[in-house]
């Protein structure tokens, strides 16, 4: 597999290009001196050349087809004037890492925390987000999920709109940028996790087109074109964005990478994308001495996406559960609009708990047939499940926090399920001290009929909740500063209670080897006949064995979980808000017959004896 980009050794650059229906390709170097480099067509469709007096930090184009067009390099790896400057040359061997990687966590004891680097702090860098890093440490964190940073338009983008798949966001901090956040992670224990997206690119400063097939109408995504996989030519495309995935797991030391939205990445091929991402990951990284994680976001429900390669799958190491927050979300605000039509009983997160996807193969009202297969045979932590994402926050009309389409006692539920279930647990920047700033739609492109078309479509799209047209201007400076988290609300009553909650919580799955991912025959899910409440009782051997207990009624609810032994109290929810954690344990001898749980409380037990 060619590696295409330009890349630096000792005073020289090679520089690569797939372009297979061009009949000439040439480098146009712009600094250190004007000057044409005439490529040379190899095999497949790739052009070549090598040419030395190239110092780190020269910028080129290509020039295609000897004609008067130049094209920034579809692999470049940084775009300092924007998406339609030229591109710059990197020496990827010139930076310092502080060591070598030892040991992160393993994939089922992440406790993932997604941040948005232009948002996360008020300064919108790798750096800045890098003095917040002791904040994640304390809390308990122990991997950090980065929302997209490949090179989008301007300066304020969730990152979904990225044309330049290796090229780090650089008013983000480039690429040395990430590469000290990164060093920075690993200093603390934290493992990385890199947002990639393989299913679209975003509008513009995209050139692909003007290389090759990259894309075929075969199939029409909610992006437009859908990207070529599986067409004719599609070889060199698949070739390129594996090579992107190498290239984060290598150069940047990546730990995971979450594959975007992978239901939109079409190819009916005998051997996907994913299967052949999977494959060549494994043989470019073996697990030993530090393993890499690819984890799908998904909304099939399909465990062919983990299933063995041998068996027919792609083998991934890891999907997302949306099932498990469509439960979780109606319970909690009522909300049935949407594929939420398909949730909104108690029987739904039972169910998602036990077998991760509650549509297994049942009948979808929201799709109008049945979804999914059963994944109930997958030990637990091969599953993502969280209470709030970027996705179902910021797709809202304002961009509403669960704590604001709720309140604080079912924010702090959602809370206690998502970190004592038996997945692995994912929160959004903020959540954590109880944010209310929304996290909107922003985007800075500077084409404007574009800016117009973005702003009516998103008027079309929620018509129904803005018949006056007032929807968020995603093109407004503001909108960008209000989804930024309000760190101040950690000093404020409210905010501390909430963070010493999650801080709690996290403290009891890390210490409790009991809770979290395992076999599912080391659990058992339980839906108490009182009705509104649920329980986690985790017993892999019996002397090492934990209850929660979970109240989604409005009302106190009598328990009696009719399990013997000694047990000690790990937290009651009812006494967090005003008290440190250390005074809310407390030893009881045996279990009670009878337990009380506040409205939309939660207890967790574990076994001393």
């Amino acid at each position: 597999m060619m590696q295409p980009g330009a890349h630096y050794s000792s005073g020289s650059v090679t520089f690569t290009v797939w372009a297979p229906l061009k009949k000439a390709m040439a480098v146009h170097l712009y600094t250190p001196e004007d000057r044409v480099l005439p490529m040379r067509r190899g095999n497949d469709g790739y052009w070549t050349v090598t040419a030395g007096s190239i110092p780190p930090g020269a910028l080129y184009k290509y020039r295609i087809d000897n004609g008067p067009d130049e094209r920034p390099d579809p692999a470049s790896y940084c775009q300092p004037e924007g998406v339609h400057g030229p591109s710059m040359v990197i020496d990827h061997t010139g930076f310092g890492w502080s060591n070598e990687p030892s040991r992160q966590p393993p994939l089922d004891e992440y406790i993932l925390y997604e941040l948005h680097t232009g948002t996360f702090t008020d300064e919108g860098t790798f750096a800045a987000a890098t003095a917040r890093l002791p904040h994640l440490v304390d809390l308990g964190i122990t991997a950090v999920e980065i929302m997209p940073v490949a090179q989008f338009p301007g300066k304020r983008n969730w990152g979904y709109d990225g044309v330049y798949p290796f090229a780090v966001q650089f008013s983000y901090g480039g690429v040395d940028g990430l590469k000290r956040f990164i060093d920075a992670c690993h200093r603390h224990d934290l493992a990385v996790l890199l947002d990639v997206v393989y299913n679209h690119l975003g509008p513009e400063g995209n050139y692909l087109r003007d290389f090759g097939p990259y894309f075929t109408v075969k199939y029409s995504t909610p992006w437009g074109e859908s990207i070529n996989f599986d067409d004719a030519w599609s070889d060199g495309v698949v070739d390129f964005f594996i090579a992107n995935a190498c290239y984060w797991l290598r150069e940047f030391r990546i730990d995971a990478l979450r594959l975007d939205a992978v239901h939109a990445i079409c190819d009916r091929g005998a051997r996907p994308f994913l299967q052949r991402l999977s494959e060549t990951v494994e043989k470019e990284f073996p697990a030993a001495p530090l393993p890499k994680y690819l984890i799908a976001e998904s909304d099939l429900n399909d465990v062919r996406i983990l299933n063995d390669r041998r068996q027919g799958g792609f083998g991934l190491h890891a999907q997302w559960s949306d099932d498990f927050h469509h439960a979780v979300h109606t319970l909690l605000t009522g909300e049935k609009r949407g594929y939420y039509i398909d949730f909104g009983t108690l029987d739904h997160l039972t169910d998602a708990l036990k077998m991760a996807f509650c549509y297994n193969g049942r009948y979808s009202g929201f799709r109008r047939r049945s979804h999914g297969n059963d994944a109930s045979s997958f030990a637990t932590g091969r599953f993502v499940v969280c209470s709030q994402n970027h996705d179902q926050i910021g797709n809202r009309f304002l961009g509403e926090r669960l704590i604001t389409l709720t309140d604080t006692p079912r924010a702090r539920l959602a809370a206690a399920l998502t970190l004592l279930s038996p997945y692995v647990p994912l929160l959004f920047m903020g959540e954590e001290h109880g944010e209310t700033n929304p996290f909107l739609y922003f985007a800075d492109h500077t084409d404007e009929p574009l800016r117009q078309a973005v702003r009516e479509g998103r008027r079309t799209e929620f018509a129904a909740f803005d018949p006056d047209g007032t929807a968020p201007d995603p093109f407004d400076r503001t909108t960008f500063d209000r989804s930024k988290p309000d760190w101040n609300l950690r000093n404020k009553p409210d905010g501390a209670a909430m963070l010493r909650l999650y801080t709690t919580l996290i403290a009891i799955r890390r210490e409790n080897p009991a809770i979290g991912p395992g076999p599912r025959a080391n659990l058992t899910v339980e839906r108490y006949s009182s009705g509104g409440a649920i329980g986690l009782h985790y017993h892999p051997h019996p002397g090492n064995a934990a209850l929660c207990l979970f109240n989604f009624g409005d009302t106190p609810n009598e328990l009696s979980p009719g399990i013997e032994g000694q047990w000690k109290q790990l937290i009651d929810s009812c006494r967090i808000p005003d008290e440190e954690p250390e005074e809310t344990v407390e030893a009881i001898h045996s279990f009670p017959k009878q337990l009380r749980l506040s409205p939309f409380g939660f207890a967790v037990f574990a076994r001393v004896s």
